[in-house]
């Protein structure tokens, strides 16, 4: 079952593909992940992504694709995989086919925007110990005090409120087209992300006929 993860920040991709992850027994390649990875394996297509990072530029489309063939390439993606911020683009998503890398299918977490702006502009963690919490699904004890370690909890920059707008406006303009390419291909599965985890994994699965 090779597998592309889509939806907007802090819809749950993370959490899904963890539980997919495991459910299916395949592997998840995030490209953050491997593209740390390739710089610290210090592989061809890892040093030419650094050398774009240290000068403080994006690493280009060639590059990123030519590091996720290289992850795909290795054994334990032999029975599939899970794509989770990968492509972020139809460009990227174009290459990715003309390499002769497919999908069984592309789910798409929806979640409106303002639900999304909830949960992320109230994640807290704390500044000691790092625990997370969240005004309303999680909060501590006392108010902006750590239950675990009784550190400052504190707003992570990612999450500020003009940041998390920002982001979901990069979303809308890059990554949502997407959704259109691949239902043109009859990939595309779209997932209600605003339930409970449990319920979207189930809504997945059955979307997978599994």
């Amino acid at each position: 079952m090779k597998l592309i993860l889509l939806g907007a920040p802090g819809a749950g991709k993370g959490t899904q593909a963890e539980i997919l992850s495991k459910k299916l027994g395949i592997p998840t390649i995030s490209t953050g992940n491997i593209l740390r990875e390739a710089i610290k394996n210090q592989t061809e297509t890892g040093l030419k992504a650094k050398a774009f990072m240290d000068n403080g530029q994006l690493v280009p489309d060639d590059v990123i694709i030519g590091i996720v063939e290289e992850r795909l390439a290795q054994p334990d993606c032999a029975e599939g995989y899970i794509l989770d911020g990968m492509p972020r683009t139809i460009p990227q998503a174009e290459a990715l086919e003309a390499r002769g890398i497919h999908f069984d299918a592309v789910v798409s977490i929806e979640i409106l925007d303002e639900v999304i702006e909830g949960r992320m502009t109230g994640r807290r963690v704390c500044t000691g110990c790092g625990a997370s919490y969240h005004i309303t699904a999680h909060p501590p004890k006392t108010e902006n005090v750590c239950d675990v370690c009784g550190g400052a909890l504190s707003i992570r920059k990612d999450d500020a409120p003009e940041t998390v707008k920002s982001r979901l406006q990069v979303f809308h303009a890059e990554t949502e087209p997407l959704k259109d390419f691949y239902a043109k291909l009859g990939l595309l599965k779209l997932i209600e992300g605003n339930q409970p985890i449990d319920s979207a994994t189930q809504d997945i699965l059955k979307a997978l006929g599994m």
